[in-house]
């Protein structure tokens, strides 16, 4: 089985990595993005995005409840149903869930953000938070009668609410729980670059003990992917392959090679 994480920027080429995926044949469950479409909704509701840096330097969104409306609307609304309609259309038999449908991703609420503000020191709390477990008896009886998942945020916290979550932190709770043969991550460059202003700087292979390395060199929402690409490489069982999810043939390439797997 694969796990496909597709990216939510503008560039990326769903319908492609759609068609390559059809044509595998394999169970998949998809796990998407739909960062431009939550931007582009929020500034025609005048909705302002707000991003806070941690005091350990990590960034996210600030998800009040203006946010978590765009997101309900982008990620669980448009993007999600139609992603399940292109697989409809290429005999998949999809099922578009979020993560608080069923309690299917079960999460644990921040109890804040520590942030510096005008020489003060903050603490910031909203409606955001970790996955914590994956409902694995939801996941399966999908699976196991033929339906592919096609999951996406909010998820959902010890109270009932829904609550934003990095979908990398997401595919590592989801891949513990299912085992996958082979995680595909569909980004907006070539794979991993050594320098991100230079697309022909691809990083073929990463090792475990280079990702605990960039993780430290790096600042802001990437130091953040970094930590989540070690978790996930040390829970193991999995091939992890970053690849361009900008091609004709997404899928089909990263199968052939393209990108950078984490060795």
């Amino acid at each position: 089985m694969y796990i496909i994480k597709i990216g939510g920027g503008a560039s990326i080429n769903t319908a492609g990595i759609l068609a390559d995926l059809a044509a595998t044949e394999q169970p998949f469950i998809i796990v998407h993005g739909a960062n431009a479409l939550r931007d582009e909704l929020a500034q025609k509701l005048g909705l302002e995005k707000q991003v806070l840096t941690s005091l350990s330097g990590y960034s996210s969104v600030f998800s009040d409840n203006d946010a978590m409306d765009a997101i309900l609307m982008a990620y669980a609304g448009l993007r999600n149903k139609r992603i399940v309609e292109s697989c409809q259309q290429l005999g998949m038999n999809a099922v578009g869930l979020s993560g608080i449908d069923g309690r299917l991703i079960q999460g644990r609420r921040n109890k804040g953000i520590r942030v510096r503000e005008q020489g003060k020191t903050l603490i910031k709390r909203d409606f955001s938070g970790k996955p914590q477990s994956i409902n694995t008896e939801l996941l399966s009886l999908l699976l196991d009668n033929g339906y592919n998942p096609v999951l996406c945020i909010p998820i959902v916290d010890e109270q009932g609410y829904a609550i934003n979550s990095e979908n990398d932190d997401i595919v590592t709770t989801l891949a513990a729980a299912t085992q996958p043969t082979c995680i595909f991550q569909f980004i907006e460059a070539p794979g991993f670059l050594e320098d991100a202003a230079d697309e022909c700087s691809l990083v073929p292979t990463l090792s475990g003990a280079e990702l605990s390395v960039r993780e430290a060199q790096v600042e802001g929402r990437m130091k953040r992917k970094m930590l989540a690409l070690r978790q996930l490489f040390e829970q193991g069982g999995a091939k992890v392959i970053i690849a361009d999810g900008r091609t004709a043939h997404p899928l089909q390439d990263a199968l052939n090679g393209a990108g950078t797997t984490l060795a």
